[in-house]
């Protein structure tokens, strides 16, 4: 599924394809292309440190899932193609307007809907469950209803007239077909169960975001060291793609340079780095469907006065939210703490300056529940991830945002990463 970001710079790919001739990778690289830098060139991989999530893992989760269910009066979720379903059963499928579906009830034997021509890769999926010993598998072909198969699995389960938790990502057109073939049954959101297992991170998951933060790390510091004045931010696209190349996992990024930065996410407008410019970097990398989230800012020469105050700013309302970040704290309570610090040193009020939530949960969605925002009393618990991120954003200037991801654990919380220390020296190298 495309992200938010690959999104926001879709219209700039095109571009970025053109640019990346004199950065092809080594492996590639021949008389006809520049080698590169040497920065992107050292980096190695560290996909063999990824061990991926095994089947024992997931059948956990699904005994887990269904403890939820049973907490919350839901007596059957519906999962379809999405990191929900990866998460509980292994299964990578593409979103499409075929329904593919798995129904996990409280009680009883899961059930797999697909279509007939799709029986043979469902089963090779099955083998990632922990479900692929007998699993139940419903077939439609194409002119047949997908939506009739789960209501007849449902009545088979004596749940027709159940409480149905549909994930929150399922598309309407799915979820409404199948409220119109199980009428009986009602029909309710399953994020209180799909979220509340997610959100908790096993120490396998924490490790897998530990060596995505790793991997995003070294190939931000690798680019950073290999930028010059007039590249474009195509230019440093393409140094991280090389760099996510080399270490072995996948990776996007957004790059906002001088008064694009005074918007969170940049623009689309093409930029060029010149001495002095604020540059912003911004994402992360996959590593066995587990993200990371980090951003630096930075620049290139000397820093005005002004930036070296928003940066001092920044950085102390990011290690107030470490401080705030405990088991028992509310979401909204750690957000309220940077914004003080924000407000506190002349750029507030509210949201004028620091435009938006200080955190987001994260797992194998870059942003998934719960949300470090006003407004959201969840407490707190030991294992949850969060990013780390207050930003200042200048208008027709520039924005300045640090972001880290944050543990939290039994007593507090801890970055996986170290922050950084200046706006000229954003690694801690120099």
């Amino acid at each position: 599924m495309i992200s938010r970001r690959r999104f926001l710079h879709s219209t700039t790919t095109a571009a970025s394809v053109a640019a990346f001739s004199h950065l092809a990778s080594a492996s590639e690289a021949s008389s006809d292309c520049k080698p590169l830098p040497p920065a992107i060139a050292k980096l190695q991989s560290l996909k063999d440190q990824a061990q991926p999530i095994t089947p024992q893992e997931r059948t956990e989760r699904q005994e887990k899932v269904r403890q939820l269910m049973k907490q919350n009066g839901i007596d059957a979720v519906v999962l379809m193609p999405g990191t929900s379903l990866r998460y509980f059963t292994g299964v990578e499928w593409w979103e499409s307007e075929r329904a593919l579906a798995i129904v996990l009830p409280a009680k009883g034997t899961p059930f797999f809907v697909c279509p007939a021509f799709e029986q043979g890769r469902t089963q090779e999926q099955l083998a990632k469950s922990g479900l692929a010993s007998g699993a139940d598998i419903r077939v439609w072909q194409e002119d047949e209803s997908p939506y009739q198969r789960i209501a007849q699995g449902l009545r088979d389960s004596g749940i027709s007239a159940g409480t149905i938790g549909i994930e929150e990502t399922v598309r309407f057109v799915f979820s409404d077909a199948i409220a119109k073939a199980a009428p009986q049954a009602k029909i309710v959101s399953a994020t209180p169960v799909t979220a509340g297992c997610r959100m908790i991170k096993s120490a396998h998951e924490i490790a897998l975001m530990r060596l995505a933060c790793k991997a995003t790390m070294s190939v931000y510091e690798a680019t950073f060291k290999s930028l010059q004045p007039g590249m474009t931010d195509s230019d440093i696209r393409n140094l991280v793609h090389s760099g996510y190349e080399r270490v072995g996992f996948q990776g996007d990024v957004i790059v906002a340079i001088a008064e694009n930065s005074g918007s969170p996410h940049g623009s689309t407008v093409p930029q060029v780095i010149r001495e002095g410019s604020i540059i912003l970097i911004d994402d992360g990398c996959d590593v066995e469907g587990y993200t990371s989230d980090i951003t630096r800012t930075f620049v290139l020469g000397k820093p005005t006065d002004k930036m070296k105050t928003v940066f001092d700013v920044v950085h102390r309302a990011q290690s107030a939210v470490l401080v705030a970040a405990r088991p028992g704290m509310s979401c909204e309570s750690v957000d309220a703490a940077a914004r003080k610090v924000i407000t506190d040193a002349g750029f507030g009020p509210d949201y004028k300056y620091f435009t938006h939530r200080v955190g987001h949960g994260m797992g194998m969605d870059i942003h998934e529940w719960p949300y470090l925002v006003r407004g959201n009393a969840t407490r707190l618990q030991a294992n949850m991830m969060f990013s780390d991120e207050p930003g200042i954003y200048i208008s027709g200037e520039f924005g300045i945002r640090l972001e880290d991801d944050m543990h939290i654990t039994e007593n507090g919380a801890e970055l996986l990463t170290t922050q950084s220390p200046s706006l000229t020296d954003p690694f801690g190298t120099a």
